[in-house]
């Protein structure tokens, strides 16, 4: 049997393809993640769930910038032993990997709610420690080395699925958060999460989010994303997911060059649902206008001298 040019295995994860959907874009439930499979998604992360539910922020919460959008949503979820029924029901429809994004207030917390997720059938998790809008959970941890390794340590301790940690870009040196991840215990990075940012309205001179500050995604942050993602393959062995203004093929191949073994796509999303179908074509176009067989054999190319 042929295997597809773009079919690829990233930490014990089989992918058809190397597209997937960002965490926090679509809802909860089995019929938003099968219209995102049908749109050609190689894999999807859900939005992230903890261990209690959570109503998130008040409106206005999504502020569209000339370049992304710029969200503070305050992670909305029904908590994991609601959502695991999801995941079990999910996983009777769904035929690609089902990645459930995992935040918490301490490491007990991602660890109950990691064990719960991989109980219900999810195929893996991926840690959210660098949500940039939300006090108590994501920045401070992946801000912080020490509270990082104990987080990762403690879930690791409790599930036997691939363990993924979605790195911030708002810190002074990625790379030591990455390397801490890794020695921790973490099988894939996905670099990276949000920028931390600001919208104000100059008619009403306040800012305009209800929780002032928030996170701002899609092409502006591109460059950013794709030189985390350079660095951390010069220092890291494990797979790292590129995530961060993805829109198009040449994006995406950008990504791979840079040492991305796939990527995640959110902020395109909200325009087109096909966006993974699109890029998927022109990224197996590429390979084989430039000759290759396989999307593994671009992986960091650009790293060569």
């Amino acid at each position: 049997m042929q295997t597809s040019p773009l079919s690829i295995t990233l930490a014990g994860l089989e992918l058809t393809n190397p597209t997937m959907l960002a965490s926090g874009i679509m809802g909860y439930t089995a019929e938003s993640f099968l219209q995102v499979a049908k749109g050609g998604a190689g894999a999807i992360v859900t939005k992230s769930i903890g261990t209690q539910p959570r109503a998130g922020y008040a409106n206005p919460i999504v502020v569209q910038t000339k370049a992304g959008l710029l969200n503070a949503v305050g992670l909305p979820n029904p908590g994991i032993d609601i959502f695991a029924e999801e995941i079990k029901y999910t996983k009777t429809l769904l035929h690609i990997p089902l990645i459930v994004s995992i935040f918490g207030y301490s490491a007990e917390d991602y660890a109950t709610a990691a064990k719960k997720a991989t109980e219900a059938g999810a195929d893996a998790v991926e840690l959210n420690v660098s949500c940039p809008h939300v006090k108590q959970t994501g920045a401070e941890i992946g801000q912080s080395p020490k509270l990082l390794a104990e987080v990762v340590q403690q879930v690791k301790a409790v599930i036997n699925k691939p363990l993924i940690v979605k790195l911030s870009p708002n810190v002074t040196d990625i790379g030591v958060l990455a390397q801490t991840a890794v020695e921790a215990g973490a099988d894939a990075l996905t670099a990276v999460n949000t920028l931390r940012a600001l919208a104000i309205d100059s008619e009403t001179q306040l800012p305009i989010l209800s929780n002032i500050k928030g996170g701002m995604s899609g092409p502006a942050i591109k460059p950013v994303a794709l030189r985390c993602v350079y660095d951390l393959a010069q220092i890291v062995e494990v797979p790292i997911i590129g995530c961060g203004g993805i829109t198009n093929w040449q994006d995406a191949v950008e990504f791979f060059l840079a040492g991305a073994s796939a990527v995640q796509i959110g902020t395109a999303v909200a325009d087109n649902m096909e966006v993974f179908s699109s890029i998927t074509k022109g990224v197996e176009t590429y390979l084989r206008q430039k000759h290759y067989g396989s999307i593994k054999e671009i992986i960091g190319l650009a790293h060569r001298k």
